[in-house]
């Protein structure tokens, strides 16, 4: 059956669902329209408030925009008058033409449009100058308060407006979604889907017209059948023909809205149709079956009232879907479900969301173009327990989203090429090294890397265990993000790097004097030295004695201890509590040393007396090793009954620190420079911190035989050691 949305209209009334407040007062929508009614005044926004600084963060006005109130403007306005329709979107001088074509479309799901406008306020009773609108953003809903200024020139709207100017929901709107994104500026440019998703949750897919299926009409009616927002544009080969005019009036690099699709009989035949609207309002196709173009002589009056035709200039228009192939090459559609538009078949899915990040030197490694850094990035393990009903595999998608990049457009910060890649698990667990992505290629990969906000595939795999690498195309590229996994059966998934694992190494015994080499008979004499008769240091003692021997080090790039990294380490040595360490404890410190100090040269690939900090998380696996080992409990059902946890993780004997690239990346932020290296000393200072961490650990922790149990509220004490004390 052909589909056509129906005549907008009136709408019931519904209640939005819960949405968290964002208003810096922590207020709600109501509680700030209360107190405003209750003290007479009108409500302006100060988390985003009138002036220039809300509209741009590189340029002026070239004119000098007045901020009013709708009731300034005209003498008696509406937010919505007659339905909120497509009609009521139009461009103004603002680059948002892919906001203003996902507008157009949320407007043909009543649902939709309802939880992203609430209809609890108007111009009428209870007004008091304050609106509100919800949007999703990263895995929830927000509610957005703002107030009703809003930018003019000359008694008319700048920026988004209707066509009816007494009504102001869409600009309202638009200054809603500004305030999300911190300006009007930071909505230039963008991609249709991108606001789809912030209307909906929903899923983004993408179609390349010159790449679709050949029942790619079927899908884009299913599409509209079931409430899913469509868009649609033209590429552009260099920016010189960005919103360049083609022969047939449409517009390069242009976001359109899909607004309907149908068939009228034509010549004694079923011709296929598609409405395509213009976001300005104005400027069409004038191809076969535009609003003049002789082929609707042919088509019944009452045929032609059904499909809504006309011949106003109001931005919307009929093609030919043989001409919509041939003149747009991509069609973007949100699904507010992830199922298949080849399918017929509803499904209820199951979703999971992992929210992470890439950091420079630590968890930021790249695409496996490079080797060196890529396993790095955060592994997400993937279990596929359930087979699919009636086929053979397990259907899921995968959704990898980049967060906050518009808003952070006056840092400087663009779109970062993303994409993923999934692998079989093998047996052991733990973070993958180096060498398991030297030798395995992938079984499954986002079919290519692009800086969209959000990337998204379907796969089909065997029932098993699987690796899933979310990563940027470039390594050393910082941003945080969302991923989302849908599946139609049970999975269960785990991040790799989620939990803190430490191994508490075992004491060392010093070296019995009549085993002294020549080097350490010279470090006693030294000590001996320094410790004055009561053969003890104290922290200004160490800060010398090492400082002296490591200077001497000429592999090492060493800078300088500080009295308060000796302090750190007496702090880890002193067995009797008084401050100093006597010759055993500082023995016992010294073969530990050197053991790191081996350590550290092993890991200094190019002999520069340095460390790369991608290389921290593999050295401080190698540094720790021992037993017992901590386990830092994630909060939940396993928090307290270790046991279950246990099993219920698949824990495996691991060795060494091993962190979760949350407290990897406060490491390396602390320690590595500039160019994510790190020098012997900075290396030094973060395992005694970290050492010291262990003791708090295990005096705060539940002991097994094989594991100290954790639990997360507990996790405080690392971060606060790994931090610099001044």
């Amino acid at each position: 059956m052909p589909y056509l949305h129906p005549a907008p209209g009136p709408q019931a009334h519904l209640v939005p669902q819960d949405a968290r407040a964002t208003h810096s007062s922590g207020k709600s929508f109501e509680q700030l329209r209360q107190d405003c009614l209750q003290a007479g005044t009108l409500f302006e926004d100060t988390d985003f408030p009138a002036c220039n600084a809300s509209l741009f963060f590189s340029e002026r006005p070239q004119v000098p925009f007045v901020w009013k109130r709708p009731g300034e403007i005209v003498e008696h306005p509406e937010f919505i008058r007659g339905g909120a329709t497509r009609t009521d979107i139009c461009q103004g001088e603002l680059g948002d033409c892919w906001l203003l074509a996902a507008i157009a479309s949320l407007t043909l799901n009543e649902k939709a449009l309802a939880r992203v406008v609430p209809q609890d306020q108007s111009f009428g009773p209870g007004y008091a100058g304050i609106f509100h609108f919800q949007f999703w953003q990263h895995s929830e809903w927000l509610d957005v308060v703002i107030d009703d200024r809003l930018p003019t020139f000359r008694d008319r709207l700048v920026f988004l407006h209707s066509a009816d100017h007494c009504e102001f929901w869409s600009a309202l709107l638009e200054k809603a979604y500004a305030k999300l994104n911190g300006s009007y500026e930071a909505l230039k440019g963008g991609s249709t889907i991108e606001a789809m998703e912030d209307f909906t949750g929903g899923v983004a897919e993408i179609f390349h017209t010159r790449e679709a299926p050949k029942d790619f009409y079927q899908i884009l009616e299913k599409a509209l059948r079931r409430g899913s927002l469509l868009g649609c544009s033209m590429d552009i080969r260099n920016a010189a023909e960005s919103e360049a005019r083609t022969p047939f009036g449409l517009i390069k690099g242009h976001a359109y809205t899909v607004t309907g699709i149908d068939q009228v009989n034509f010549r004694g035949q079923k011709t296929e149709l598609i409405r395509v609207r213009n976001p300005w309002g104005q400027v069409e196709w004038n191809g076969s079956w535009s609003d003049s173009s002789p082929e609707w002589g042919s088509v019944d009056l009452d045929e032609q009232k059904r499909l809504c035709h006309s011949a106003l200039d109001d931005g919307e228009f009929w093609m030919s879907f043989k001409d919509f192939k041939t003149h747009f090459d991509k069609v973007e559609i949100c699904n507010l479900t992830p199922d298949a538009l080849e399918e017929d078949t509803l499904h209820r899915w199951k979703v999971t969301i992992h929210q992470g990040s890439w950091v420079r030197g630590s968890t930021a490694g790249g695409c496996r173009n490079f080797l060196d850094t890529f396993w790095t990035n955060p592994q997400i393990q993937l279990s596929l327990t359930e087979q699919d009903e009636e086929q053979e595999g397990c259907t899921f998608l995968v959704a990898l989203m980049q967060k906050d990049r518009r808003k952070l457009k006056r840092r400087g910060a663009d779109m970062l090429t993303i994409g993923y890649a999934i692998y079989q698990s093998p047996e052991e667990h733990g973070h993958l090294s180096r060498d398991f992505f030297r030798y395995h290629a992938s079984l499954a990969r986002s079919k290519t890397f692009i800086n969209l906000r959000e990337v998204s595939d379907r796969f089909r795999l065997p029932p098993g265990e699987y690796i899933l690498i979310p990563s940027t195309f470039e390594p050393h590229q910082e941003a945080d993000f969302c991923l989302r996994i849908f599946s139609e059966k049970k999975a269960v998934t785990r991040d790799l790097d989620g939990t803190t694992d430490i191994h508490l190494p075992e004491p060392l015994q010093p070296t019995p004097p009549e085993q002294e080499t020549e080097e350490e008979q010279q470090f006693r004499a030294l000590f001996q030295a320094i410790a004055g008769e009561d053969m003890e240091v104290t922290a200004e003692e160490l800060e010398y004695v090492l400082n002296t021997v490591l200077q001497k080090k000429k592999d090492l790039k060493f800078k300088k201890l500080s009295l308060i990294s000796c302090k750190n380490i007496i702090s880890l040595m002193d067995t009797r509590g008084n401050g100093k360490l006597d010759f055993s404890e500082f023995q016992m410190f010294w073969d530990k040393l050197k053991q790191w100090i081996n350590l550290f040269l092993q890991f200094d690939v190019d002999k520069s007396g340095t460390m790369s900090s991608y290389e921290l998380r593999t050295a401080l696996k190698a540094a720790g090793k021992g037993k017992p080992r901590v386990v830092v409990l994630p909060p939940g059902p396993f928090a307290y009954n270790p046991s279950k946890w246990q099993a219920g993780a698949g824990l495996m004997p691991l060795e060494g620190f091993q962190l979760s690239s949350h407290l990897l990346q406060l490491v390396v932020l602390r320690y590595a420079d500039e160019e994510l290296q790190m020098d012997f000393d900075d290396f030094l200072n973060c395992l005694v911190r970290l050492e010291n961490a262990s003791r708090v650990f295990q005096a705060l922790s539940t002991k097994t035989k094989d594991f100290i149990y954790l639990n997360i509220n507990e996790v405080w004490p690392l971060q606060l050691l790994l931090q610099e004390c001044h």
